[in-house]
């Protein structure tokens, strides 16, 4: 069994988690040019054993699908194309830049820091991989539970 990864895809960059070997908390990755995504998965999954990837799925505050979904389907496809073999799980993403930018500031970032968009991708993708771990440990432990 190998790593998440998660991604928050972006039109111009993605932003990128992983979790530890134990699958216990994500941290951050990277942040990706979108074309160079590819060639960057590529090159970590010949360096790491990785199990799935999870892509964020970017909603409306009604749940909805937003715009961002016609730019982020066809790289999906694209994606699960080049890596036919890969477990790709879409996840909600509602909230995760508005968490990261809070996080940012809470954790004392300056404003330069704040306007960069690089760490506010990267903070996005550990905020939907570690919602998704802690969403699939709920379920699991709710499954095994008779109650």
């Amino acid at each position: 069994m190998g790593r998440l990864i998660a991604i928050d895809f972006g039109k111009k960059r993605c932003g990128l988690a992983a979790t530890d070997s134990l699958k216990i908390v994500a941290n951050a990755l990277a942040t990706v040019e979108t074309p160079k995504l590819e060639g960057f998965l590529r090159d970590y999954f010949s360096r790491e054993e990785v199990e799935m990837v999870v892509v964020g799925l970017p909603r409306n505050l009604d749940g909805e699908a937003s715009d961002s979904q016609r730019y982020l389907l066809p790289a999906l496809g694209r994606l699960r194309k080049a890596f036919p073999g890969m477990r790709f799980e879409m996840y909600d993403e509602r909230f995760t830049s508005v968490l990261a930018h809070r996080a940012m500031l809470d954790g004392g970032a300056s404003r330069s820091e704040r306007r960069r968009k690089d760490p506010i991708d990267r903070m996005s993708a550990c905020i939907i991989l570690n919602d998704f771990l802690q969403s699939r440990a709920w379920q699991d432990l709710h499954a095994t539970d008779p109650n």
